[in-house]
């Protein structure tokens, strides 16, 4: 079966596309309506798997931040080493104190500049991720209710002449 939702709506148009004419109408054609219902059904479970995908980034996100932390406290604690090493005397010490402050203050400026980044990343693929599943499904539910139309229009008789059936070339994206 088809991977994604762009690859069932491909297989939905193609399906349309290529159905046959009604006998006597070249601007009306007949496809498998289980089949175009399957399609649209699949397209729906898709939507989870999406929201998978960005549960994923989300648990990346945590993991960048956690690597971030550690490093922070690695460079912590190898700030705090530096200075327990250099203690001799007074001035020494009070020079690493100030040295192993700025290590760490550099370390967590640092560990809120990725954490930062990091955040915005994801936020930019979430939004991104959630545009495009809702843009998609906004789509489905175009094709769905032109389909819908198209079929009730040619299961009832044609009272009105001036109304027409969908098709497909015609639509455009």
């Amino acid at each position: 079966m088809a991977s994604g939702v762009e690859e069932l709506l491909d297989m939905l148009y193609t399906m349309i596309d290529e159905a046959k004419n009604v006998p006597l109408r070249s601007d009306q054609c007949m496809i498998e309506r289980d089949r175009a219902l399957d399609i649209l059904d699949d397209v729906r479970a898709q939507f989870p798997m999406e929201m998978r995908e960005a549960k994923k980034l989300l648990d990346r996100r945590t993991e960048y931040l956690d690597a971030a932390k550690r490093e922070a406290e690695g460079l912590k604690k190898q700030a705090e080493a530096d200075a327990q090493r250099t203690v001799s005397e007074d001035r020494l010490l009070a020079q690493a104190r100030q040295q192993s402050n700025e290590i760490v203050k550099t370390a967590e400026e640092r560990a809120r500049e990725l954490r930062r980044a990091a955040n915005e990343y994801c936020e930019d693929l979430l939004r991104r991720a959630e545009e495009a599943m809702a843009e998609a499904h906004e789509e489905v539910k175009q094709k769905r209710s032109r389909f819908r139309a198209a079929s009730q229009q040619a299961a009832t008789p044609q009272q009105q002449p001036a109304r027409r059936a969908y098709d497909a070339e015609a639509d455009t994206i």
